[in-house]
């Protein structure tokens, strides 16, 4: 997600090639991503039409579909606790009683967040720190019921992933101990919330599952392993883990009863990026135990994991569950910030029965200039077929969708400009996610913070 400071984006490195405004590509067999589930009996083909400007400049959409506000940063909570907070990332919608959805919604706050998460007794793990969730209540045709804070005094709350038992795990983007940016706490956790009464899941670190730079997480819905993504930012770069819980598949917190963290060995590949053909395969991937999950002394992706090393790959991003497998995103690679090679990016699929991993998907740059497309991030399946991509880079940002054979097509604009008119800048999105019908899109636009529901023929 956002980083200020980061290194030169996406955009920067073609427009340097000369490259500037080209799209994105997808080399690969998207049909398998959607094997066993319930969207790939719906194929799209080539998206909902053109954008259509939107009069109010905030959000553009295909003819057909409509937007509505839900939140908006900086405005009163309902549950006057505070205001809205910023930095709007991840987030996942669940199913309420009486066709209510419950939108739970991260914030990426660090410790010089514009507007912190409100601190409130019982939902506050850290005073000092100003990240955190909130907690959107809508009736069946997304009127705000309530909206909340679910967890407070957490740090760089970036993505994470929902449980099969209707939770919330958010993830903390940072390793910053007691004593860091003015912290009075380690972090680097993942926390469990739950989203229709936060007070039951209170703020608990999960510590068994590891102290890193989290992005997000999918649960094995069968055996109920917990996987998890790493967004390092300096070599050497994340790992791929694994949690085994002592109590899997226990409901709402069971995972405070701990279990064991592993990384993922590729046997004989140390670094991901090398990989460059889609379908290639790997059989007898190896899970090593992580010798010190809470990182006391050392970054777990710099521990000893024997003579045969670990596998490691830059921006480890997107992670979800889908058919029998786990699918997890590299959202690009680049030799010259420290990678082995280069890539656009990268979907994997992990099949634990044969601990098999397939490079599924190469992002790569095609000649069409119409379509957008850069440092893709959060991912969901979509109603339609195919899936939904969040951007995350420089100029125009887009959600953009890819159908099951490939195509890419717009599917929003976020029209906020935060720069100048002379140099206009557009925050990214996140959090994209569908309601439990499959008829409404929530999305959030990271800056200004802002969160939307988006209904249309998504069917059609």
């Amino acid at each position: 997600m956002s980083e200020t400071g980061r290194s030169a984006t996406r955009r920067q490195v073609l427009a340097r090639s000369g490259a500037l405004g080209i799209g994105i590509a997808f080399a690969g067999s998207l049909s398998e991503l959607f094997a066993g589930t319930a969207a790939a009996r719906n194929l799209g083909h080539t998206g909902y039409g053109p954008l259509v400007p939107d009069p109010d400049g905030l959000l553009d959409l295909p003819k057909g579909f409509r937007y509505r506000v839900l939140s908006r940063e900086g405005d009163p909570l309902r549950s006057g606790e505070g205001r809205v907070p910023s930095n709007h990332d991840g987030m996942a919608a669940f199913a309420g009683r009486g066709g209510r959805v419950h939108l739970v919604r991260n914030h990426e706050n660090r410790a010089n967040g514009r507007i912190p998460v409100p601190v409130v007794e019982g939902l506050t793990y850290d005073p000092a720190a100003k990240g955190g969730c909130t907690a959107l209540t809508l009736d069946s045709r997304d009127n705000v019921l309530s909206e909340r804070v679910a967890i407070a005094g957490t740090a760089v709350n970036c993505a994470g992933g929902p449980t099969p038992w209707g939770t919330w795990l958010t993830c903390e983007e940072t390793e910053d101990k007691a004593g860091t940016a003015g912290y009075a706490k380690d972090h680097g956790f993942i926390f469990e919330v739950d989203p229709a009464d936060p007070r039951r899941s209170g703020a608990v670190p999960l510590t068994a599952m590891g102290r890193f730079q989290h992005e997000a997480i999918a649960v094995d819905p069968q055996r109920g392993v917990v996987y998890e993504t790493e967004d390092a930012f300096q070599k050497p770069f994340g790992l791929f883990y694994r949690f085994l819980p002592n109590k899997p598949l226990g409901g709402l917190g069971s995972l405070r009863a701990g279990g064991r963290l592993q990384a993922m060995r590729v046997p004989g590949v140390p670094d991901l990026s090398t990989i460059q053909e889609t379908g290639a395969c790997f059989d007898g991937v190896e899970w090593v135990d992580v010798p010190d999950p809470q990182a006391a002394r050392t970054p777990i992706r710099l521990q000893d994991f024997g003579p045969k090393g670990i596998t490691h790959a830059q921006k480890l991003e997107g992670c979800y569950w889908g058919g029998r497998s786990v699918y997890f995103v590299s959202s690009f690679a680049r030799s010259a910030e420290g990678s082995a090679a280069d890539h656009y990016g990268q979907i994997w699929r992990y099949d634990p029965d044969r601990r098999r991993l397939t490079l599924v998907i190469v992002f790569g740059p095609d000649t069409d200039v119409q379509l957008p497309g850069e440092s893709p991030d959060n991912i969901c399946l979509a109603p339609s077929g195919g899936l939904m991509v969040c951007e995350d880079g420089d100029g125009a940002q887009h959600v953009y969708g890819v159908t099951r054979r490939g195509e890419v097509y717009a599917m929003a604009r976020n029209r906020q400009n935060i720069g100048t008119p002379d140099a206009p800048e557009w925050g990214e999105f996140a959090g994209v996610t569908f309601s439990p019908d499959g008829e409404t899109m929530y999305v959030n636009c990271y800056a200004p913070g802002t969160t939307f529901a988006v209904t249309g023929p998504w069917r059609r």
